[in-house]
């Protein structure tokens, strides 16, 4: 009598279904802004429900803050304050990003120029912009050329920095690689300096650009006659307080956008990098 040992029958799991791309990317925009939007329920359900109405006059709920922006959208106020916030911002943050980037160049490729301004750019770099604004005001006056130079001072010294970082960053062996082929020092610095440094670089522009609103708000609030500082200053001495909390919320928004469109230009400029692989 023989017997035969049957093998047990395995069945084969079923092949898990993906999940579409548009479910996944809703998902990761969720999970991105979840804290923004739980921030945001917290500004509209606290000052309604908690606060007393005395401290509600002072912190009013998000919804009647974007009431107020909306009306000065309509009225024409919120575009006048952010173009004369823009025009100046921009204006310094350029000036700043030509005389930066090329000195950095230099600074970080030639060693000896690097120590001898070591000292002069730590006790540069450590005075905060805004403890100079007096200086500024006294020297250059009120006008718009003590702002744009104020921006200039505050964006200036982390693109400065960065490029110096990115210079000193790159590989030697590739340095080494592009002399043993005779390449020129301008044709060095565009085909092998210039690219490797590029992500240090576009790093410190990304600082300055967001240090060019930062500093540039807190300036308008000194004698000003337009832009969103002047903007939130003078809502604040009028006691129009949604309107004070609608400047800030401009303010917000246009850091936001300036910073993700130096992200794409970033990628842009950075494509020839190979991608992370997770």
């Amino acid at each position: 009598m023989s017997t035969t040992l049957e093998a047990p029958v395995v069945q084969a799991k079923p092949a898990a279904t993906p999940e579409p791309k548009s479910r996944r990317r809703w998902g990761r925009l969720l999970h991105g802004w979840a804290a923004v939007l739980l921030f945001l329920a917290a500004w509209e359900l606290v000052p309604r429900f908690v606060l007393d109405e005395g401290t509600r006059t002072f912190l009013p709920p998000v919804s009647e803050d974007l009431v107020a922006l909306w009306d000065l959208v309509l009225d024409g106020q919120l575009a006048d304050h952010l173009l004369a916030s823009i025009g100046r911002s921009a204006a310094g943050f350029a000036i700043s990003v030509a005389v930066a980037v090329p000195l950095g160049l230099l600074i970080g490729w030639y060693s000896a120029l690097a120590k001898f301004l070591q000292p002069l750019l730590e006790l540069a770099r450590n005075t905060a912009a805004l403890a100079l604004l007096p200086v500024f005001t006294l020297l250059l006056g009120i006008g718009e050329l003590s702002k744009v130079s104020l921006v200039v001072y505050a964006c200036v010294w982390p693109v400065l920095l960065n490029t110096i970082a990115g210079v000193n960053t790159v590989d030697p062996l590739l340095v080494k690689a592009a002399r043993s082929l005779s390449l020129s020092s301008p044709r060095l610095f565009r085909k092998v300096i210039l690219p490797s440094a590029v992500p240090t670089v576009f790093t410190g522009i990304r600082m300055a650009a967001s240090y060019s609103i930062l500093v540039l708000i807190a300036a308008e609030m000194v004698g000003a006659k337009a832009g969103l500082g002047y903007l939130i200053n003078t809502s604040q001495v009028n006691f129009q307080i949604p309107q004070m909390y609608a400047g800030i919320i401009a303010v917000s928004v246009l850091g936001l956008l300036v910073n993700q469109g130096f992200v794409v230009l970033e990628r842009r400029f950075s494509t020839w990098r190979p991608k992370e692989t997770k």
